[in-house]
């Protein structure tokens, strides 16, 4: 298993232009250099089962996803 590194706000925003120019917009990827390859993860899966689960109401659903993008951008940041 890995660690996160931590990253200054100059790479981060390099990144993400670089990956923006590449239709990608996803706040979590996983670079793989040797395979030259991107893999992305879905932002909303969570969100989409639990609704799906009757858990949440669709504004629920949509709050929750809101505010898990909010600690993942804080995460990064």
């Amino acid at each position: 298993m890995s660690l996160p590194k931590k990253m200054d706000q100059q790479t981060v925003n390099e990144l993400r232009s670089i990956l923006k120019k590449m239709n990608i917009t996803q706040s979590k990827v996983k670079i793989n250099l040797d395979n030259q390859t991107i893999e992305v993860e879905d932002d909303y899966s969570i969100d989409d089962i639990l609704e799906s689960a009757g858990i949440l109401t669709p504004e629920q659903a949509r709050q929750l996803t809101d505010e898990v993008k909010k600690m993942r951008e804080e995460e990064w940041n």
